[in-house]
């Protein structure tokens, strides 16, 4: 029907199919061309996670029994690459219960204190392997297969110190106490710990006995970095009620703006527990604690059998002023001056007959 205003047919004759071939190619590897360079396109915008320094191999990884739980998470055996370790895994929420802005801040916190704690280097810091923030496909061998971490769960590798917490070490020694020469190596273990950590600009703010691990030597080495933080060079820039109870300084308890100072204070409250074996405040509540110590300047009662020596240095340390508090390495002097050959421990509870130690009303 040539020459009609209808459509018409094409004859098969006339039809070159070698053409059609070539342009059917031409648009097929248009089209895949496009496709590819789609899905190239959605790789490139995908966030890639970035490769820490601080990151472990999970494949090198075996977890081993629980030896700690905590309100986070839990802290296991393990071996990382042949080395004995200990693995917290920490646990900030299920899947879904936080909002994407949520899970982005406390990433950030994780990788701050991971990077805090990684270029650490010392004989009483506990010594940090790695660690992993959790992703859908991470698994960790343990002994009965393998387990899956969530995508909230993080783990924190460092190293296995066998001699566990001080806290636990004190309580197993409150009955009969230390020795004036093991009670001033721990002292000036963490004494040392602590100098070092501030001279890197290193606010612990969390120090208590149950954050410092011993080793098989009774070597004390601090731990747990989950709230330290640099220092920052304006003190209004630091505030905020960070730490535990009994172990905070004024300042901290008020909502103060603080420095490195909290650490010194919390120092001299770990010195005498140190000293003592016992527990501060024991019998005070969260709200008597922090009025009294605030403003009744209240601090733990120091046994008269006490050296003078290492009661001046707990007086110092938690003095109500953070300016009058020492630094830290002066502290280390003062505990290394320190004459322990003629005894001086606290005396033990059952040799206590002629001891007024903690006799509740005496003389000034």
């Amino acid at each position: 029907m040539e020459g009609s205003g209808e459509v018409g047919f094409v004859r098969a004759d006339r039809i070159d199919l070698k053409s059609i071939d070539e342009q059917l190619q031409r648009h097929l590897s248009r089209a895949w061309t496009m496709e590819k360079q789609k899905t190239t396109n959605k790789e490139e915008n995908r966030e890639i996670p970035i490769k820490h320094a601080w990151e472990i191999d999970p494949s090198k990884l075996i977890i081993k029994t629980v030896i700690a739980r905590g309100t986070f998470g839990t802290v296991h055996r393990g071996i990382y690459d042949g080395l004995d370790v200990a693995v917290k895994l920490l646990d900030w929420g299920e899947e879904g219960q936080r909002s994407q802005a949520e899970v982005s801040s406390v990433r950030a916190a994780f990788a701050q204190e991971v990077s805090v704690w990684h270029r650490l280097d010392h004989p009483n810091v506990t010594k940090f392997i790695g660690a992993a923030m959790g992703t859908p496909d991470l698994n960790i061998q343990t002994e009965n297969g393998f387990m899956g971490i969530p995508r909230n769960l993080c783990c924190v590798v460092i190293e296995y110190l066998p001699g566990g917490t001080l806290k636990s070490f004190l309580i197993k020694s409150h009955r009969r106490k230390l020795a004036f020469k093991v009670v001033v190596q721990l002292a000036l273990d963490l004494a040392r710990g602590l100098s070092y950590l501030h001279s890197e600009k290193i606010v612990h703010r969390d120090v208590k006995t149950e954050n410092m691990l011993l080793d098989r030597n009774r070597t004390l080495k601090i731990a747990d970095f989950g709230v330290a933080r640099v220092e920052a060079s304006n003190p209004n820039d630091m505030t905020g009620e960070t730490g535990t109870l009994g172990y905070m300084a004024p300042e901290v308890l008020n909502g103060n703006p603080y420095n490195r100072k909290c650490d010194v204070y919390s120092f001299g409250i770990c010195l005498w527990e140190i000293y003592c074996c016992d527990m501060p405040y024991p019998d005070l509540s969260f709200s008597e604690v922090t009025t009294a110590v605030v403003r009744q300047n209240l601090r733990p009662e120091i046994p008269r059998c006490c050296p003078s020596s290492l009661a001046n240095v707990m007086r110092r340390c938690w003095d109500a002023s953070p300016d009058k508090r020492p630094e830290m390495d002066e502290v280390v002097s003062l505990l290394e001056t320190i004459d322990t050959s003629k005894g001086g421990g606290m005396i033990p509870v059952d040799q206590r007959q002629g001891c007024f130690c903690f006799r509740k009303h005496r003389g000034p």
